[in-house]
């Protein structure tokens, strides 16, 4: 299997700004959000389906008070 285009869990997480843990979460609750390829016991994500979704959903802001 060619897994180019294809992000680990922790790699997945990094790009959206979360943890592992919150990355999960999103896979369960989140019904637009990509599903993994698993190889093995191993879960993939596609890269452009993680960019597509993260497009579509921006990241909030911590708080206004950052912007000081």
């Amino acid at each position: 299997m060619d897994l180019t285009g294809y992000l680990t869990s922790d790699e997945a997480a990094e790009r959206l700004g979360i943890n592992r843990q919150s990355l999960y979460n999103l896979a369960q609750r989140s019904p637009d959000f990509p599903k993994a390829t698993k190889v093995g016991r191993t879960p993939m994500w596609p890269k452009e389906g993680i960019d597509a979704w993260r497009a579509k959903h921006p990241k909030r802001n911590a708080s206004k008070n950052d912007e000081k």
